[in-house]
C-alpha cells in the first residue's frame, strides 16, 4: 500500500474499471427505459420526440435524394435519345428506322412525339416500348392515356395521330408523369423536313453544367432550405425537458448522483432520436410512394428514384443520435436537478458571451469574400460552407440577442403583456429555440430574394414581340405530309379552326453571285404592310429594303445544290422602309406580291400571322391541332412579350415546392413546441384560471411570448440576410440592391405563421386551463 502511495504520483492513469462502465450502461439503460415505459407522460414526451425527429429526417432524406432523382432522369432521357446530325450517313437496313419529332404542349405541359417508319423487318426500337405502333394507333404514357380519357384531353385527342393502342414503359419515361406517345407514319420518307433515319436509340449523359448564376441560387436554395430543417430537428430533440427534469429529480431522490442523471437522460435522449430515425424512416418510405402523384418545373419522378446517397444516409443515421446527446447535455447545464426539485439558472442568460457568436457570421463571411468577382469561377463547397455559417450565425446571435432586450422590458402594459414578458424573462429559451429557424428561413429567404430580384433581370428578358399586334405565328415547309400546298390553302385551314385572322406569306431566299443572298417575302399587300411600310401597293408590285444594287439581277430562288427556277429583279422595284416583325427583328431582302413572284420551289416555306379569338382559353390548343392536320412538322409559336429562361424558371418553380414544405415544417416546429409549452404549465394555467383570469387574458399572453421573440428573430435575419445577399450579389458580379417589398412579404409570411400557430394552439390552451388540471398525484 506504501509503495502505491509513493508512487502514485509517477504511476500511468489506470483504465476506468470494467464494473463502473458496466454500472455507467445499467444507468443509460435506465434512461432508456425510463423514456419508453415512464408512464403516459413520459411516452407522450418520447412520442412527440420521435415524430418531431422523424418529420425532419424525412424531409432531409427526401432532400439529399434530389441528386439521384435528377441522374434517374437524365440516364433514361438519354436512353431514348434519337437525335442524329449527319444521319444521312446512315443507310437503309433491317434495323433502321425513319423518325419525325413532332414535339408539341397542352395547356402549358410538354407533349414528347414521334413519327416512326421502320426501314425493315426488325426495326430498333424506344425504350419501353416492345413493339412497333400499329397502324392508325399511338402508343402513349400511362400518363398521356390517363389525360386522352378525361375531358381536360378532350382538344389533345383531336391532335392525336390514332387512337391509344398501348402503353410505354418505365424506362421510356423520364418520369411518371411525362406525356410521350409513339406514331406509325407509313409515308415518312428520308430527305422530307426534319425526318432522320437512325440504327440505335441513346447517347452519351452529359450533364449541361449550370452557369455561376444559376449554380449560387440551387446551392443557397438548398442551405436555406436545410438548415431550418436540421434545427427542427435538434430542437424536436429538446421537447418535453421541464418534464424530464422533474422526472430527473426524483430520480435524484432514490439516491443517484448528478453524474447518474446526465447518464439517464443521455440514455433517454438517445432512445428517443433513435426512435425518430426509425419513424423518419418509415415517413420516408411511405412519402416514397406518393412522390409520383407530384410535378415539380414538369419533372416527375418514379418512387425508386428516390434513394439517398449511402454515405450521406449514415452520416445522418449518426450524427441525429448523437445531436440529440449533445444537446440533452447542453440543457442540463442550465439547470440544478436536486432531489427536492429542480433549479434553473435564471441568471444564466445574463453571461451569455457575444465574441464567439458573432465569429461564426464573420467566419462566413470570409468564406464568401473570396468568390466575389471572379467572374465565372464557382466552387459550391465553399459558398455552402459560408452561407451555412452566416446563417447559423442567426441562430447563435438570437439568444443573445434575446437576453439583452427582454431582460430589459419593464412591468408597464397590460396584464397579458406582462404574463408573457416576465414568462420570456424567467424561462424564454424554448421560445427563441423554435423561433431561430424562423429567423434562419427568413434569412436565406431575403438574402434569395435578392439573388432571384437580380436573376430575373438577367433570365427575364423582353422578347420584342407585340402580342397585340399577332397573338401567334407558324411556320411550316411543305412536303408530301401536308395536306395542303399553297398560302391559300394554310389560310382556309386555319380560318377553319377558329381563327378570326391570318394572313400568310410564302418565304423565299433569293441568291446571286457566288455567295450573295437576300431574303424573299411573297405575299400580298395586307402580309406585305406587316413587314415594310409602304406608301401604295398594288398586286405585281416589288419593293427592295435594301440592297438596291439587286434591281435588274437574276437570281436563283434554291439552294447552292438545288438553284430552283430563275428570276429577274424588276428594274422598277421601289425602295420601301421596314418594320421590325412580330417577333421584333428587322426585315430585309425583298418584298413581292403575288402576280410578280417566281415560280415556287417543291417545297416551299410559309410563315403565316394569326390572330387568336379573345378571350378563348382554347384558341391555342385549336391552333396547334389545325397545325397538326396541315403538317405535323408545322411549328407553332405563341407571341410573348416576356419569356423566362427555361432552367431558372425550372429553379424558381422547385424553390416555391421546397419552401412551402419547409414553412409547414418550421409551422408545425412552433406549433409543437408551444404545445408543449402549454402542457408543462398546465396546472399553472389552471392555477391563473381558478384566481380569475380570463381565457382572452391567456391567449393574449401566448401570443405576445411568441410574437415577441419572432419579432426580434426577423429584425435579426433582416440585417445579416442582407449581408449575405449582399455578399452573394457580388459573386455573381451583380449589383446591390434591396428588394424592400420582398423583405416585406417575408416578414408578412412570418408574421402570419405566428398567428396560424397561436390560433391552433388556442384549443389546447382551453383544455389545459380547466379546472382539473389542479389535479396532481
Amino acid at each position: 500500500m506504501t509503495a502505491l502511495i509513493q508512487g502514485g504520483r509517477h504511476a500511468p492513469p489506470s483504465p476506468v474499471p470494467t464494473g463502473r462502465l458496466r454500472r455507467w450502461g445499467t444507468e443509460v439503460g435506465l434512461g432508456a427505459r425510463l423514456a419508453l415505459t415512464g408512464g403516459r407522460e413520459g411516452l407522450l414526451r418520447t412520442a412527440l420526440t420521435a415524430i418531431g425527429v422523424g418529420l425532419g429526417v424525412a424531409v432531409l432524406l427526401l432532400s439529399v435524394s434530389v441528386p439521384a432523382m435528377l441522374d434517374a432522369c437524365s440516364s433514361r432521357n438519354a436512353a431514348r435519345d434519337d437525335d442524329r446530325y449527319g444521319s444521312e450517313k446512315i443507310a437503309p437496313g433491317d434495323t433502321t428506322v425513319l423518325t419525325l419529332n413532332i414535339n408539341t404542349s397542352y395547356h402549358g405541359r410538354n407533349v414528347r412525339g414521334r413519327l416512326v417508319r421502320p426501314d425493315g423487318a426488325h426495326p430498333i426500337l424506344p425504350p419501353g416500348v416492345r413493339s412497333v405502333p400499329a397502324p392508325g394507333t399511338v402508343l402513349v404514357s400511362p400518363a398521356l392515356r390517363d389525360l386522352l380519357a378525361s375531358r381536360d384531353g378532350a382538344l389533345l385527342r383531336d391532335r392525336m395521330p390514332g387512337t391509344v393502342g398501348g402503353t410505354i414503359g418505365k424506362a421510356g419515361l423520364s418520369g411518371p408523369n411525362e406525356l410521350v406517345y409513339y406514331a406509325l407514319r407509313d409515308d415518312l420518307a428520308f430527305g422530307q423536313p426534319n425526318v432522320q433515319r437512325i440504327d440505335r436509340y441513346g447517347s452519351v449523359n452529359a450533364h449541361e453544367p449550370l452557369d455561376p448564376f444559376l449554380l449560387m441560387l440551387v446551392v443557397v436554395i438548398f442551405v436555406v432550405l436545410l438548415m431550418p430543417v436540421a434545427m427542427f430537428v435538434a430542437a424536436a430533440t429538446r421537447f418535453g425537458g421541464e418534464q424530464r427534469d422533474r422526472r430527473l429529480a426524483a430520480v435524484r431522490l432514490v439516491g443517484a448522483d448528478s453524474g447518474m442523471t446526465r447518464r439517464i437522460a443521455a440514455g433517454e435522449a438517445v432512445v428517443s432520436a433513435v426512435l425518430g430515425l426509425l419513424a423518419g424512416a418509415v415517413f420516408f418510405l411511405v412519402a416514397r410512394q406518393f412522390v409520383e402523384l407530384f410535378e415539380v418545373a414538369q419533372l416527375s419522378v418514379y418512387g425508386s428514384d428516390v434513394r439517398p446517397p449511402l454515405p450521406l444516409l449514415a452520416l445522418l443515421v449518426v450524427s441525429v443520435p448523437v445531436a440529440a446527446l449533445a444537446m440533452s447535455l447542453v440543457a442540463l447545464r442550465r439547470v440544478v436537478v436536486e432531489p427536492l426539485g429542480v433549479v434553473r439558472r435564471a441568471t444564466a442568460r445574463t453571461h451569455r458571451r457575444l465574441w464567439w457568436r458573432i465569429l461564426t457570421p464573420i467566419a462566413g463571411a470570409a468564406l464568401l469574400a473570396p468568390l466575389t468577382g471572379r467572374h465565372g469561377e464557382f466552387n459550391p463547397w465553399q459558398a455552402v460552407g459560408g452561407v451555412s455559417l452566416v446563417l447559423l450565425g442567426v441562430a447563435l446571435l438570437l439568444p443573445w440577442v434575446f437576453d439583452r432586450l427582454v431582460g430589459r422590458l419593464g412591468a408597464g402594459g397590460g396584464l397579458s403583456w406582462q404574463m408573457a414578458v416576465r414568462r420570456l424573462q424567467l424561462s424564454g429559451g424554448s421560445s427563441v429555440r423554435a423561433v431561430g429557424a424562423i429567423a434562419v428561413a427568413a434569412a436565406g429567404t431575403i438574402a434569395l430574394q435578392m439573388l432571384f430580384t437580380a436573376a430575373d433581370a438577367a433570365y427575364t428578358k423582353d422578347t420584342g414581340q407585340d402580342p397585340a399586334r399577332v397573338q401567334a405565328v407558324t411556320t411550316v415547309t411543305m412536303s408530301s405530309l401536308s395536306t395542303v400546298r399553297d398560302a391559300a390553302g394554310l389560310d382556309a385551314s386555319l380560318r377553319a379552326a377558329g381563327m378570326p385572322s391570318v394572313s400568310t406569306y410564302r418565304r423565299d431566299v433569293a441568291r446571286f453571285g457566288e455567295d450573295g443572298f437576300a431574303s424573299v417575302a411573297i405575299g400580298d399587300c395586307a402580309v406585305l404592310r406587316e413587314l415594310a411600310v409602304l406608301d401604295r401597293c398594288a398586286d405585281g408590285d416589288v419593293f427592295l429594303l435594301d440592297q438596291p444594287e439587286l434591281r435588274g439581277q437574276t437570281v436563283g430562288t434554291g439552294d447552292p445544290d438545288n438553284p430552283g427556277p430563275q428570276w429577274t429583279v424588276p428594274a422598277t422595284a421601289r425602295t420601301a422602309t421596314p418594320r421590325l416583325d412580330p417577333y421584333g427583328q428587322p426585315v430585309s431582302g425583298l418584298l413581292i406580291t403575288p402576280s410578280a413572284a417566281p415560280a415556287a420551289r417543291a417545297d416551299p416555306a410559309y410563315i403565316s400571322y394569326v390572330h387568336l379569338a379573345p378571350g378563348d382559353p382554347d384558341a391555342e390548343e385549336r391552333l396547334r391541332n389545325a397545325g397538326m392536320a396541315i403538317n405535323p412538322t408545322m411549328d407553332v409559336s405563341i407571341m410573348r412579350s416576356r419569356a423566362a429562361d427555361s432552367t431558372f424558371a425550372g429553379i424558381r418553380r422547385g424553390l416555391f415546392a421546397g419552401a412551402t414544405v419547409t414553412l409547414l415544417l418550421v409551422g408545425l416546429s412552433l406549433l409543437v413546441g408551444t404545445i408543449e409549452q402549454l402542457r408543462e404549465r398546465r396546472r399553472t394555467l389552471a392555477a391563473l384560471v381558478a384566481f380569475g383570469a380570463r381565457r382572452s387574458t391567456m391567449g393574449w399572453s401566448i401570443l405576445w411570448q411568441t410574437l415577441v421573440p419572432v419579432v426580434l428573430g426577423l429584425v435579426l435575419a433582416t440585417a445579416l440576410g442582407l449581408g449575405l445577399g449582399a455578399l452573394l450579389l457580388a459573386t455573381v458580379d451583380v449589383p446591390f440592391h434591396a428588394d424592400v417589398a420582398g423583405i416585406g412579404i417575408v416578414c408578412a409570411i412570418a408574421g402570419g405563421v405566428v398567428l396560424l400557430v397561436t390560433a391552433a394552439s388556442l384549443p389546447a390552451l382551453w383544455r389545459l386551463m380547466r379546472p382539473d388540471g389542479l389535479r396532481f398525484e
